[in-house]
Parts: structure tokens; C-alpha cells; sequence
């Protein structure tokens, strides 16, 4: 089977992260009014699990969250690692009536729940929220197209660099942040599908390069892009 080899570079050397217009909180939170619901969660708490009925909309106001899918087989894989200011669990919207995945705070976690019913009644009667919920809708979808090119045609050294990369927010106003809390190796091997064993060996690798650093938590240095795109 032939490939198009040009497609298949720029993916895997630019797809880091397409950054989306800028998500106005106050304004989505203002606009939801009484349908609103604020919860803090503490490290590994669970905002919900696969299988629970699906009502409501989600945005993540400070912290991360963790989505996760476990097979009928028991095995689990990692299928989205979000951070504040992305939505999740809006399947709902589109007459998805339980969870496919459990979502799990990553550190501390403040999360907003908006019922469906308030949700589709503010996209409806707010033009510029609709606006702005859609370009994030569409900046996640060219990422999941992304995510689904790394993970066909990229090795796994390759694919863990870019998830280090999009945790570190590379991209994102032109600065690299500090992973904290530091994910764990058995996570990070979870999401690129691979072993936690190939992880370890990747990330000693990485290291010694001096790609990344650990100094209260996991530093990545922009030059892990060669890695990537190198051939």
C-alpha cells in the first residue's frame, strides 16, 4: 500500500497543536447562569465513569483531567489528557446517552458542569458562545485527526516526544511550561500504546540528551522536536 509520504511528515513533524481562538471563560460562565455547577477535585478524584448516563456538559476551569477507556478484556488506554480550559463530556450534545470513557482529575482540579438542557438552551440563544464552542469543537477535531496519523504511522519514541510536546503546551504562546504534577510513566504509556518499559527507556534517553529534565517535576525543552522530525 503506498503512503503519501509528504502528508505523513508534516504530520508527525507540525501537528503538534493547533491553538484555538481563546476560550472567554467569564463570558461562557456568565452566560450559563443558574445551570452551572462548580466542583474542586482532589488528585485521582472521579468526575464520572464509563457507562454513566451522559448529561451533562464539562469545562475544565483550573487543573487537568484524565479520559480513560477500559475494554470489555479490562484493558485500559488513555484517550485524552485535557487541561484547563477544554470541554469534555460533550458527546451528550449529540445524543450520546452514556459516558464511552471515566474522567479523572489529574492534581488538583476545578471543574464546571453545565446540564445539557442549560447547555443547549445558551448555544442556542448566544450566537457568540455557539461561535466560540464551535472553533473549539473544530481546533479538537484536527487534533484527534492528529492523534490518529502519530499513532498509524509514527514509532512509539516518536509518539511519546509529541505527547510530552502537547503537555508542555508547545506551541501555545510561543513558551514551553513545566509538566506539573509529573504524569507517570504507566499513564504516558497508556496514551502513546506502547509498554511502560519502552516508555522508561525512552525517557532516560531523552534525559541524557538533555531533551527533558526532572527538577520538582518534568521540564520539556523544545529541542525534543527533533526527535520527531527527524528522519
Amino acid at each position: 500500500m503506498q503512503t503519501n509520504n509528504k502528508a505523513v511528515k508534516t504530520a508527525k513533524s507540525t501537528r503538534i497543536g493547533t491553538p484555538a481562538r481563546p476560550f472567554d471563560a467569564p463570558l461562557f460562565l456568565a452566560s450559563v447562569g443558574a445551570g452551572r455547577n462548580h466542583v474542586n477535585y482532589a488528585p485521582k478524584d472521579v468526575i464520572f465513569c464509563q457507562g454513566d448516563p451522559a448529561d451533562a456538559v464539562y469545562y475544565i476551569e483550573k487543573g487537568g483531567v484524565q479520559i480513560t477507556v477500559v475494554s470489555d478484556q479490562g484493558k485500559e488506554g488513555v484517550v485524552g489528557m485535557l487541561k484547563a480550559g477544554e470541554f469534555f463530556g460533550d458527546g451528550c450534545l449529540a445524543g450520546q446517552g452514556v459516558h464511552m470513557g471515566s474522567a479523572t482529575a489529574v492534581g488538583e482540579a476545578t471543574v464546571v458542569s453545565v446540564d445539557k438542557a442549560t447547555m443547549v438552551r445558551v448555544l442556542h440563544e448566544q450566537p457568540a458562545l455557539s461561535e466560540m464552542f464551535m472553533t473549539f469543537l473544530l481546533s479538537r477535531n484536527i487534533q484527534i485527526e492528529a492523534d490518529l496519523v502519530d499513532q498509524l504511522f509514527n514509532s512509539s519514541e516518536r509518539r511519546l516526544a509529541r505527547t510530552l510536546l502537547l503537555l508542555a503546551n508547545f506551541g501555545k504562546d510561543g513558551k514551553m511550561e513545566q509538566i506539573i504534577p509529573k504524569v507517570d510513566q504507566e499513564t504516558l504509556a497508556a496514551r502513546i500504546g506502547t509498554t511502560r518499559a519502552r516508555v522508561n527507556f525512552f525517557m532516560n534517553k531523552f534525559r541524557k540528551l538533555g531533551l527533558i529534565e526532572y527538577n520538582g517535576g518534568l521540564k520539556v525543552h523544545s529541542a525534543l522536536l527533533n526527535i520527531i522530525v527527524h528522519d
